[in-house]
């Protein structure tokens, strides 16, 4: 269970042409994703509704082709996008905070917990900003109780916080199963058993305005840590001897994830192994240093959420939910990473 994520590598380890195709691949993907659906476009016609939407009373776009790139799927893209760079920089944080590869938003229970406020808010209220509030007070709720009970003896050790994340986990898990069970069969139960399975079906410019704050603020302020973030991979002790604080950088970086992840949570359900696969891919790109880890897991993060989000509502005639795709994609390539790595570090 106590397998160290690596030691920060070279900042100029990466070869250039990765970061190229990491740059290059999102905007395609997102253009792609413009283009498919049950109603197709052109490229040539998404670049046209696009400009006259820049540019005002330059091309006549307006009807169909206005309405679906424009108020149907350009802000449910940004959504994906921004969701997905988020939880994928959440997981790359904490697997380097704590030292540990199997550690993530969804392990440590805080994503159990922020639905579980979500749920609450659906039932009770209903209205975006009571999500919004509901999911960020319990994912901060699940973050100190895992954190709380994970902490022996004035140390947190990673057996112990993955251990208190499953135990906290599963108490939301059955949270949400009571307030499903007691919720209105014919109003609050199905909206949410929809949401709890994850879509962006639902995405708006609203939503995706109500969200940008908190996710760009998390997102930013890890970003900020990433130096600290480097020394405390080399360890506690050699961390606390260069003169890291660290259960106060332990805090605040739970408390950044608690906040990126609540706000996903809100507009998006529950979207597992985002950031548990995709810092894993990030790390084989360009290293294990947090300042290039940290924006290679945004890029891929990004590009992976739009693309299963194409896939979900493009490859049947019925949306398929978001989490049951990334669970199919996620679960066998981080079996494969897992297995990689126990090879290559001599393990049977």
């Amino acid at each position: 269970m106590h397998a160290s994520v690596e030691r920060p590598a070279a900042a100029d380890g990466a070869p250039v042409w990765r970061w190229w195709a990491m740059a290059a691949a999102l905007p395609l993907l997102m253009l792609a994703a413009l283009c498919i659906g049950r109603y197709a476009l052109s490229p040539s016609r998404v670049f046209e509704v696009l400009l006259a939407a820049a540019l005002p009373g330059s091309i006549q776009a307006h009807g169909v082709d206005w309405r679906v790139v424009l108020q149907l799927r350009l802000p449910r893209i940004l959504l994906a996008a921004l969701v997905g760079a988020g939880l994928a920089v959440c997981g790359a944080a904490l697997q380097g905070c704590f030292r540990n590869p199997l550690v993530g938003p969804q392990v440590l229970g805080i994503s159990s917990g922020a639905a579980f406020g979500g749920c609450l808010a659906i039932v009770f209220f209903a209205s975006l900003p009571a999500i919004l509030i509901g999911s960020f007070v319990f994912g901060a709720l699940a973050t100190a109780l895992v954190y709380l009970l994970a902490r022996t003896q004035r140390r947190t050790t990673v057996l112990m916080l993955i251990l208190a994340g499953v135990v906290v986990g599963a108490w939301f898990a059955a949270l949400i199963s009571l307030v499903t069970y007691l919720a209105d069969p014919d109003d609050a139960m199905q909206a949410i058993v929809f949401w709890l399975m994850g879509s962006f079906a639902t995405a708006s410019w609203a939503k995706l305005g109500a969200v940008l704050l908190p996710i760009a603020l998390g997102v930013g302020l890890l970003h900020a840590l990433r130096f600290r973030l480097n020394v405390l991979s080399l360890g506690d002790e050699q961390a606390a001897a260069l003169g890291v604080a660290v259960e106060p950088l332990r805090w605040g970086v739970l408390a950044c994830v608690a906040l990126v992840v609540s706000a996903s949570v809100a507009v998006t359900g529950t979207v597992g192994w985002v950031g548990l696969v995709v810092p894993h891919v990030a790390r084989m790109l360009v290293g294990a240093d947090h300042r290039l880890l940290l924006p290679a897991s945004a890029l891929l993060g990004a590009g992976f959420t739009v693309l299963v989000d194409t896939l979900a509502r493009s490859a049947s005639g019925a949306e398929i939910p978001l989490g049951v795709i990334t669970a199919l994609v996620g679960a066998p390539v981080f079996g494969v990473l897992l297995r990689r790595r126990a090879v290559r570090e001599g393990v049977s």
